[in-house]
């Protein structure tokens, strides 16, 4: 996996201090939810001229982090 994470920035003046893309206004969410929407990297580029291919990978990459976490198994004894 390439670590392009630095691209994901927080600042609670913007966007309420939510991930947003390298200090835009354009939150991962937004991302996400353009990709799962069935928007292809192509169309979300060229309605965000100002985004670059390597955004769209780092907001796939931290959601993929965040959706990584320990499970815990409780054992009986």
């Amino acid at each position: 996996m390439s670590n392009l994470l630095h691209r994901i920035t927080v600042d609670p003046e913007i966007c309420g201090g939510r991930p947003c893309i390298r200090g835009l206004r354009v939150r991962v969410k937004d991302v996400l939810d353009m990709l799962a929407g069935g928007s292809t990297r192509a169309q979300i580029l060229e309605d965000y001229p100002y985004l670059e291919d390597e955004d769209i990978t780092a907001a796939l990459e931290f959601a993929s982090r965040a959706a990584d976490h320990p499970v815990l198994i409780a054992i009986d004894q």
